[in-house]
């Protein structure tokens, strides 16, 4: 495969066929979400869908903490991959609606918070209890309507 370098600025409509023609469909993932994915994630509210990612990050929290007394790590393993996986996924699909234009610094912080936790929190010091409990706020905004 030959390396391509790019010196001057290109659209994302160059930089995407640049991508489909190195990588084909390898870098395209199928949705977990698949009905979120269609379109539904943009139909619920702010706090709704960040409720929603609180839900993936306390699964993600919880299989973390039994991975740490547990002898079958390797089944705790692939369900806390499995709830980073979805909430990075929701994360993306929140980033990607438009309505939160205004929000999207608050929402990257709260994504790049998460991949810290993820990581052992050593950039910031975050956890994914920490973190369960700042989404745990949306969620109940989002029951009470």
């Amino acid at each position: 495969m030959e390396i391509r370098i790019v010196k001057e600025s290109i659209s994302k409509t160059t930089l995407k066929a640049i991508a489909e023609d190195q990588f084909g469909d390898f870098v395209k993932a199928p949705p977990m979400h698949k009905n979120l994915a269609a379109g539904r994630w943009h139909t619920l509210s702010l706090a709704e869908q960040l409720g929603n990612i609180g839900s993936e990050v306390g699964r993600a929290g919880h299989a973390q903490a039994c991975r740490k007394l547990s002898l079958r790590q390797y089944q705790d393993d692939a369900r806390f991959h499995g709830a980073v996986d979805r909430a990075l996924e929701l994360f993306n699909l929140t980033l990607a609606d438009p309505r939160w234009h205004g929000r999207l610094r608050e929402i990257g912080r709260a994504y790049e918070i998460f991949c810290d936790a993820v990581l052992g929190g050593t950039e910031y010091g975050s956890s994914l209890a920490d973190l369960e409990g700042y989404f745990m706020q949306f969620a109940m905004a989002a029951r009470r309507k």
